[in-house]
């Protein structure tokens, strides 16, 4: 069983193998995804204003294992961190100019809404259990414990366009941290 909470110190960096290359100026997909808000978003209906869409592999949930060997994948470990990154710079990141945060994994709308509950969080998250983002944008997925599952990125998302993409993203307890301080030195105005 696994703390959650904590990172282990010895995580392997995940290295840029190109696979977000290509999303800088790709329009938002017409994609529609659940919310664990209880209603439905479409991608390229977003505000005109800046979104923060971060994609993660999965959340895990205390009395369940993680896949065999998840700590050994580069850029695997660290969903539930990363998401109460963003819940702790939420206030912030809303400040700096996103209009709409959300955390977005291939897991099920009721096994995210855990998450959200157990972690207070102030942002819904997306459900793309079919893969609709990997099949329309080419986001990168990875294999692990027999589930295909993306590989952590994100996207800032402006008037219908993506507008800048973080990938790799390590650490991802400080990521949120990271697009706060992209959003800060890139202001719309």
């Amino acid at each position: 069983m696994s703390d959650f909470n904590r990172l282990p110190a010895d995580l392997p960096i995940p290295r840029d193998d190109g696979a977000a290359d290509h999303l800088v100026g790709r329009p938002a997909p017409e994609v529609e995804l659940t919310s664990t808000a209880g209603d439905t978003i479409a991608l390229d209906a977003l505000p005109e204003d800046r979104c923060v869409i971060y994609v993660y592999p999965l959340t895990g949930r205390p009395g369940a294992d993680l896949p065999t060997g998840w700590d050994d994948i580069p850029g695997a470990r660290g969903c539930t961190t990363e998401a109460c990154d963003f819940r702790d710079h939420y206030d912030d990141l809303t400040a700096a100019g996103a209009a709409r945060v959300f955390g977005l994994s291939s897991q099920d709308t009721p096994h995210q809404q855990e998450a959200v509950d157990r972690l207070r969080l102030p942002y819904p998250m997306l459900s793309d259990a079919g893969f609709r983002l990997a099949e329309t944008l080419g986001l990168p997925t990875f294999e692990a414990g027999g589930m295909t599952l993306y590989k952590r990125l994100t996207l800032i998302i402006r008037g219908g366009v993506i507008e800048h993409v973080f990938y790799p993203i390590f650490p991802p307890n400080e990521h949120a941290r990271q697009v706060l301080s992209w959003l800060r030195g890139n202001p719309t105005q």
